[in-house]
């Protein structure tokens, strides 16, 4: 062959495309990917029906070894898992290996967020069509969601999931971006401290919370006051109250957002203080040397200039709130008309023992929901092309 020849035909192709099946590696790859599925299915299975297999005679040893067994087997089996199905696809001709990979990749964990989120609500709502121990369905299919909005109390339920719904998200944002604000103008040493402070109710869980706003609005029926609400009623000539009882206005489930408002600022303060340091300072003097005072800068300036991360803390604080339920099962377990969705339904299903009727509640509660996640997530899509 003439040189000419060689250089017209060009070097040797190495398109990977055109690779073809390694039989070995498809075979192997197959088998521990099984072997491999297996073992973590039925390790799991042995961590929650046998833990006596793991026992050492000592109760606390025995939490924490099955606490570090639990994460061995789900994370080493997870890295082994995808490096045998890795080996499976490269197995594959060029193309079809190609044409799989992200999606083998992609799958196992679609099909985790399926059997951890879809398949526990596509059950919910087939057993929200059952009797109460969900041995057969219902007659007329809908007589659960009937009985559910026939309750008086549901109605009353409704009534104050839409006030916490009302006030809690726009207090928090509130006084979360008062406080941004504010701790914005310290020195950098008052705004770590102040932040640091505001902060610290986020590391306390909601049944910790209501335990110390417990000891706040305790009442006691003689003279002497625990309660430091009534202590200081009493101090200035009042008289003691059972605040937790008064359902006058809503007083009672309106202290109770008092708490979540407590817990969720320290929350807001943070993402809106860095929204604020995030506003350009050349728009800032621009509009001084225009002559709008800081009052106008901060309204007509700065918040526009923030509106997505405050649509964002509104929307995940607006999410919470809809699915409230340990301050009020710890405080009042929803008497006193402070009941809330989810309370209700713990009540159905753990007091009254009906499956039909509390998953229907769910169901509810469920749809409810379903438009602010859109919303949010077209929100976080908006905001990503816009950047």
């Amino acid at each position: 062959m003439s040189a000419a020849t060689v250089a017209a035909s060009g070097p040797p192709t190495t398109d990977k495309a055109q690779t073809a099946a390694d039989p070995k590696r498809i075979l192997v790859g197959a088998v521990t990917m099984i072997a491999v599925g297996w073992f973590i299915g039925n390790g799991f299975l042995a961590l929650a029906y046998y833990p006596q297999w793991f026992a050492v005679g000592m109760p606390v040893f025995d939490k924490i070894i099955q606490a570090l067994l639990a994460m061995v087997l789900g994370i080493g089996g997870a890295v082994l898992f995808f490096y045998c199905m890795n080996v499976f696809v490269e197995g594959l001709p060029g193309r079809l290996g190609q044409f799989l990979m992200p999606y083998a990749w992609i799958l196992p964990g679609y099909f985790t967020i399926g059997l951890l989120l879809l398949y526990p609500a596509i059950q919910t709502v087939n057993y929200s069509l059952a009797n109460e121990d969900s041995t057969a369905y219902v007659t007329p299919i809908y007589k659960n969601f009937q009985d559910v909005f026939a309750d008086e109390g549901f109605t009353r339920t409704i009534g104050n999931n839409l006030l916490w719904l009302l006030i809690v998200p726009a207090t928090t944002v509130v006084i979360g971006l008062l406080v941004a604000v504010l701790a914005d103008r310290l020195s950098p040493k008052g705004e770590s401290i102040s932040k640091a402070m505001m902060f610290m109710p986020m590391a306390i869980s909601f049944v910790g919370a209501s335990t110390i706003w417990g000891f706040i609005y305790d009442y006691q029926s003689g003279d002497t006051q625990i309660g430091l609400l009534n202590a200081i009623v009493t101090a200035v000539g009042g008289e003691a109250q059972s605040w937790l009882t008064i359902d006058r206005f809503a007083l009672n489930s309106m202290l109770l957002m008092v708490i979540v408002v407590w817990l969720q600022v320290g929350y807001a303060m943070v993402l809106l203080s860095t929204a604020i340091k995030n506003v350009p300072e050349d728009t800032l003097e621009a509009a001084r040397i225009d002559g709008a005072s800081e009052l106008k800068i901060f309204f007509l300036v700065v918040i526009p200039q923030m509106k997505g991360t405050i649509i964002t803390v509104f929307v995940t604080v607006f999410i919470m709130v809809m699915k409230i339920f340990d301050i009020v099962y710890v405080m009042t377990n929803g008497n006193f008309k402070t009941n809330v969705i989810a309370n209700m339904f713990f009540q159905e299903l753990f007091v009254q023992r009906n499956a039909g009727k509390a998953s229907a509640i769910v169901v509810i509660l469920l749809i409810a929901v379903i438009p602010v996640l859109i919303y949010q997530v077209r929100h976080f899509k908006r905001e990503e092309a816009e950047r």
